[in-house]
């Protein structure tokens, strides 16, 4: 039988599940652009969040709090990937079988773009540009400085429009965001 702080605890942790559940996983899918892992990262956010509730409830900005253990939690995954795929690649540069001139494709939509950007650039585009958030609070949820956020945030999306050959890359971002998470009909 709990007590009525652990009852009270309980429900505002609810509370705060219900609420933003479906926006860490939308941003940890943005982040490693794996959507079968997006769930998977939110949950485990949403858990360590829960062990230290009384911490994070006491927070100044909660939800900053939380998108921050899940862009850390993203940053390990994408680490872990690229180590593994460092593995396989030596693995088969192991082998005698070459291609050479690969067929490269001409076209690299908002996603592929994304993900050639590193991690930090690549978090503050999207926390700014798919989750409009203010400089302040991409900085609180990255735990940088708002000057870090900006510099970044420029640097990501002159690469992007780099790699994107418009000057309409912002646009463009949100609309393959909300497309490739549904929540294009919810925009409407």
């Amino acid at each position: 039988m709990g007590t009525v702080v652990d009852d009270a605890a309980s429900a505002e942790f609810h509370d705060f599940f219900e609420r933003h559940y479906a926006e860490l996983a939308r941003l940890a899918h943005l982040l490693t652009g794996e959507s079968d892992a997006a769930d998977d990262l939110a949950a485990d956010a949403l858990l360590a969040l829960w062990h230290r509730w009384d911490r994070v409830r006491a927070a100044d900005h909660p939800v900053a709090y939380a998108r921050g253990v899940v862009a850390n939690l993203a940053r390990s995954r994408i680490r872990s990937a690229v180590r593994e795929r460092r593995r396989i690649t030596l693995f088969w540069s192991q082998r005698e079988d070459k291609t050479e001139n690969p067929d490269i494709p001409g076209m690299v939509d908002v996603q592929e773009a994304l993900r050639r950007l590193p991690f930090r650039k690549r978090a503050c585009v999207v926390l700014r540009h798919a989750f409009d958030l203010s400089e302040k609070d991409t900085a609180l949820s990255l735990g940088i400085s708002v000057g870090t956020v900006k510099s970044q945030t420029s640097k990501g999306m002159a690469e992007l429009q780099r790699l994107l050959g418009s000057q309409e890359a912002p646009r463009r971002m949100h609309a393959a965001v909300l497309r490739a998470t549904g929540a294009e009909g919810r925009e409407r």
